[in-house]
C-alpha cells in the first residue's frame, strides 16, 4: 500500500475503546509518590558526579588546578579533557552536513570555553555534597576572549578556518522576483523571537553502571530517544550495539530538551567503566537553566508581496538563528523546519527564505516543542496582521482569502533546492476548521463585547492565527505483542513515555484489535535490551509511528489467534470475533468460546496444533512510511492590558485542532492545553537574557519567569476529526505540538488590538517593560495624530 492509500478509519462511535476518552493507566504510581525518576535510581557503592563549569562566556583555558579538590575526603577522581582525550565530540543524532562537524561539543571543554556553563571538569566523590564542595575548589585559569552575543552581527572566527556562521540554508519555490515586481503592496517587518526553552519539573539526571561480567554498559535515567542515543554512544565509544543498554525511567517532563545526549550522559557511562563503580549525576536547577538546551531566538527580516485585493503573491524572508556556542545533536534542523513550514496554511505562489545559522557565546540551542513552527508562525501571522492593517482589510477576511482550499488537498510544495524535502500536506480542510473555530470562540460576539468594554475605558483586544503542524516523521517503528498462558497481554515497543499518556494510547490500540480490557495490558518501552529498534518520542512521532506499529502487530496477533481458534472450533475464521479476551462466533456470541490464554497454551513448543506457526501467541508488526502527516489548527485569544503596569492578561483562549482521528480525546486535550500554557510562557514571560559580557541573567525562577495557574486563562479545545490521514491505517496525526504553535502570534495580535497600535508587537516575549514602552509610544503618537 502506498503512503496515500489507507482508507478512512471508522469513527469512535463504531469502536469499542479506540477513540474514547478512557482514563490513563500509567498515573497511579505517579500520583501516589511511587514513581521511579532518575533521582530515585541508585546502585550499591555508587559515586556521585559534579560538574565544574566555566564562569566565562569565551576564553582560552590556560590551566585547571585540581590539587586542593583531589585532597578532599571522599573524592575518588577528577577529570579534565586530558583524562578523556580519546573521546570524540558528541555526534549528531541524524546525518548532518559535514560542514557542521567542527562545531560539535566535546564532553569536556578542549582548549577554549565558549559559554558560561561549558563543562571543564568532572568531580567523582562518594557523596553528592562532597562532590559539590570539591567542584568549588577546582580553580580554572581562563584568559577571556571577545564574546559574540548578536547573531545578526557579521561572523567572527570560531576556530582556525571556521567562522561563527557554519552554514547558510536556503529554501525557495516560484518566481519571487516576479511576485514583488507585480505587487500592489509590499509589507516589511523586523521580528524577533526571544530565547527560551522547556523547563520540566524534573531536571536532567543520568546513572551509569558497568557490568564487568558481561561487558555491558548501562545508562539509566534516559528519556525521549533511548535507542537513538544508544546508537550515538555506540559510534562514539566504538562498541557493539548489544553492549550498551539504555533504560528509560519515569520522566518529569520532556518538551524536546530532555533526553538528548548531553556531555554528562557520556561521562557517567565512561566513568562507571573506568572507575569500576556506578556513577550518578543529578542536575540542579541553576545548572539546568545554564546548560540544558535553549531554543527559539531568531530575528526575521520578512516582506510580503500582496495584490490590491489582499492575495499573497510571495513571501521573502531572511533570518538569523542564534544557535549558541556549539552545534548539538540536532544539527541545523530547527532552521530547516522554520523555513519549510513558514508559509503554513496559506496559498503562496512564490517563496524565498535564507537562514543564517549563527554561533554565539550562549548556551547551545536545539529543539523545543514545535521547533521552527512556533517561530515561523509568529512571523507569518504577524505579517498577515500587518497586511490587513496596510490594506484596510479585516484580519479574519484576509485569512479567508488566502487559506489553501480543500479541493487542492493533498497539496505539495516542492522546493527548488536539491535535497530539500518536499512539503506534502496529506489531508485537511483549513477553511472549514477556521470557520468552526471562529464560531466556537464567538468571534463576532466578542468583538461587540470588546467595543462596550473599550467604551468603558478598558484596554482589550482579540488575536487570531492559523497554522499547520507536522508529526509522525518516519522512517519506521516496530512492536511485538505477546499473550502468555495466563492470558496476560504485553505490548513491547521501542517508543518512549515523556508524560503524554503513551502507555494508555498503545494499550487502547492493542485492546481494540484483540478484544481485551485495555487497562490490563502491560506496555513496555524505553529499554534497548528488550527490543532492538525504537523511534522514541520526539516530534510528535509516538502515536503515529509506534501506534501504527502496535496496530499492525495487534492485527497480526488477532489473525493468528483466530486461525488457531478456527481449527479448534471448526468454524471459519471470518465468522469469529475477539470479545473480552475470548474468541466467539459473530452470529452466536453466547456459544462456546475459547480464551486467548487457552490459545496461548495450544501454541507452546511441542504442541500438536503448532504446525508451521511461530511458537507462542505472539506477533510482531512494523509500520514504515516515507512521509510526514500534517495536523492543522487555529488559535484565538482575548487579552486585557493594564495601561499603568504594562501587564497583559489573557482572559480566554481557544485551540481549534484537527487531529485526523483521536485515539483518546482526553489525552489530546491534555497535550493541547499543556502546550498552550508553555506557549504563553514564551509569549509573555520566559526569556534567557545575557549581559554584554555573556553572563546569563536568568539562572533562577526569580529571573526566568514562567506562567503559573494564576496566569493561565480558561483554555477551550475544539478537537475535530474531519481529515484523517491517508498515510497510516489509524488515520491519526500528532497532538503534542498543536497547542503551542500559534500562541506567540495570537497573543501579539491581541495586544496590538487592545492598545490600538497595529504592528506594535515585533518581539517576544511581550514583558510588562516592553509593553509599557509600547503604550508610552502610543501616547506620544496620539497628540501628533491630533495635530
Amino acid at each position: 500500500m502506498s503512503h496515500n492509500d489507507y482508507p478512512s478509519p471508522p469513527p469512535a462511535s463504531d469502536r469499542r475503546v479506540l477513540g474514547h476518552p478512557v482514563p490513563r493507566i500509567e498515573d497511579r504510581p505517579l500520583v501516589t509518590g511511587r514513581g521511579a525518576y532518575a533521582g530515585d535510581i541508585s546502585f550499591p557503592h555508587q559515586l556521585h558526579m559534579r560538574m565544574v563549569r566555566s564562569s566565562h562566556a569565551h576564553g582560552l583555558i590556560r590551566s585547571i588546578d585540581t590539587t586542593a579538590a583531589r585532597a578532599m575526603p571522599g573524592v575518588v577522581a577528577i577529570w579534565t579533557q586530558e583524562d578523556i582525550a580519546d573521546l570524540p565530540p558528541i555526534d549528531f543524532r541524524d546525518p548532518s552536513a559535514t560542514v557542521l562537524k567542527p562545531y560539535r561539543q566535546y564532553v569536556l571543554a578542549r582548549e577554549k570555553v565558549r559559554y558560561v556553563g561549558d563543562p571543564i571538569a568532572a568531580v567523582f566523590a562518594t557523596d553528592p555534597y562532597l562532590a559539590e564542595d570539591a567542584a568549588e575548589s577546582v580553580f580554572a585559569d581562563i584568559e577571556p576572549l571577545p564574546v559574540v552575543m548578536d547573531p545578526s552581527a557579521p561572523p567572527s572566527e570560531f576556530s582556525p578556518g571556521q567562522d561563527t556562521e557554519p552554514t547558510v540554508i536556503r529554501h525557495s519555490f516560484g518566481d519571487i522576483d516576479a511576485a514583488f515586481a507585480a505587487a500592489d503592496h509590499i509589507v516589511e517587518l523586523d521580528l524577533t523571537i526571544g530565547r527560551h526553552s522547556g523547563v520540566p519539573m524534573e531536571t536532567r539526571g543520568a546513572i551509569g553502571r558497568y557490568d564487568f561480567a558481561r561487558d555491558i554498559m548501562e545508562l539509566h535515567g534516559a528519556a525521549k530517544v533511548p535507542h537513538r542515543n544508544r546508537d550515538t554512544l555506540v559510534r562514539m565509544l566504538g562498541r557493539p550495539p548489544d553492549s550498551i543498554h539504555v533504560h528509560e525511567a519515569h520522566v518529569g517532563g520532556g518538551f524536546g530538551i530532555r533526553g538528548e545526549l548531553y556531555p554528562e550522559d557520556v561521562l557517567v557511562l565512561v566513568a562507571a567503566q573506568r572507575l569500576g563503580r556506578p556513577v550518578k549525576w543529578i542536575e540542579d536547577r541553576r545548572e539546568h537553566l545554564m546548560a540544558a538546551n535553549h531554543s527559539r531566538n531568531q530575528r526575521h527580516l520578512v516582506r510580503a508581496a500582496v495584490s490590491a485585493d489582499g492575495k499573497l503573491l510571495g513571501i521573502d524572508n531572511e533570518f538569523f538563528h542564534d544557535q549558541g556556542a556549539y552545534v548539538r545533536t540536532h544539527g541545523a534542523r530547527v532552521v530547516g523546519r522554520t523555513m519549510s513550514m513558514l508559509t503554513g496554511a496559506y496559498l503562496v505562489p512564490a517563496y524565498r527564505s535564507v537562514g543564517h545559522f549563527r554561533l554565539t557565546n550562549k548556551t547551545p540551542a536545539a529543539t523545543y516543542r514545535a521547533p521552527g513552527r512556533y517561530e515561523g508562525t509568529f512571523v507569518r501571522e504577524r505579517l498577515m496582521d500587518a497586511i490587513a492593517e496596510r490594506l484596510g482589510i479585516d484580519r479574519v477576511e484576509l485569512r479567508r482569502k488566502n487559506l489553501i482550499p480543500s479541493e487542492l488537498m493533498p497539496f505539495t510544495v516542492t522546493f527548488d533546492q536539491p535535497g530539500v524535502e518536499e512539503l506534502a500536506l496529506d489531508s485537511g480542510d483549513y477553511p472549514r476548521l477556521f470557520e468552526q473555530g471562529l464560531a466556537a470562540f464567538d468571534w463576532e460576539g466578542r468583538k461587540l463585547e470588546i467595543e462596550r468594554r473599550r467604551a468603558a475605558g478598558e484596554c482589550v483586544g482579540l488575536g487570531v492565527g492559523v497554522f499547520v503542524e507536522e508529526s509522525g516523521r518516519g522512517p519506521s517503528d516496530g512492536a511485538r505483542i505477546t499473550v502468555d498462558v495466563a492470558g496476560s497481554v504485553e505490548v513491547l515497543t521501542g517508543g518512549a513515555s515523556v508524560g503524554q499518556g503513551f502507555e494508555t494510547i498503545m494499550a487502547q490500540i492493542c485492546a481494540e484489535a484483540i478484544g481485551v480490557d485495555y487497562s490490563r495490558i502491560r506496555v513496555i518501552h524505553g529499554h534497548t535490551d528488550r527490543i532492538a529498534h525504537g523511534i522514541g518520542a520526539h516530534a510528535a512521532r509516538a502515536s503515529v509511528l509506534t501506534g501504527n506499529a502496535v496496530h499492525v502487530a495487534s492485527m497480526n496477533l488477532r489473525r493468528k489467534a483466530l486461525s488457531v481458534a478456527s481449527e479448534l472450533l471448526q468454524v471459519p475464521a471470518e465468522e469469529l470475533d475477539l470479545v473480552d479476551g475470548a474468541v466467539v462466533r459473530r452470529d452466536a456470541p453466547d456459544s462456546p468460546a475459547i480464551t486467548l490464554a487457552e490459545i496461548a497454551r495450544k501454541l507452546i513448543p511441542g504442541s500438536e496444533l503448532l504446525g508451521d506457526r511461530e511458537p507462542h501467541l505472539t506477533a510482531e508488526g512494523w509500520f514504515n512510511t516515507d512521509h510526514t502527516v500534517f495536523p492543522y489548527g487555529a488559535h484565538f485569544a482575548q487579552v486585557r492590558v493594564d495601561r499603568e503596569t504594562g501587564q497583559a492578561t489573557v482572559e480566554r483562549f481557544l485551540i481549534a485542532y484537527d487531529v485526523g482521528r483521536a485515539i483518546n480525546p482526553l489525552t489530546v486535550r491534555g497535550q493541547l492545553v499543556g502546550a498552550c500554557v508553555q506557549g504563553l510562557g514564551g509569549a509573555l514571560f520566559e526569556e534567557f537574557t545575557y549581559s554584554d559580557n555573556g553572563d546569563p541573567l536568568a539562572l533562577t525562577f526569580a529571573d526566568y519567569l514562567m506562567p503559573t495557574v494564576h496566569e493561565t486563562p480558561p483554555i477551550d479545545c475544539l478537537i475535530t476529526e474531519d481529515a484523517p490521514s491517508p498515510r497510516n491505517p489509524l488515520g491519526i496525526k500528532g497532538a503534542g505540538e498543536g497547542g503551542i504553535n500559534a500562541v506567540g502570534a495570537v497573543i501579539a495580535g491581541a495586544i496590538d488590538d487592545a492598545i490600538g497600535l497595529p504592528g506594535a508587537v515585533t518581539q517576544l516575549p511581550v514583558t510588562p517593560q516592553r509593553l509599557h514602552a509600547l503604550l508610552r509610544a502610543a501616547r506620544e503618537k496620539a497628540p501628533l495624530a491630533a495635530e
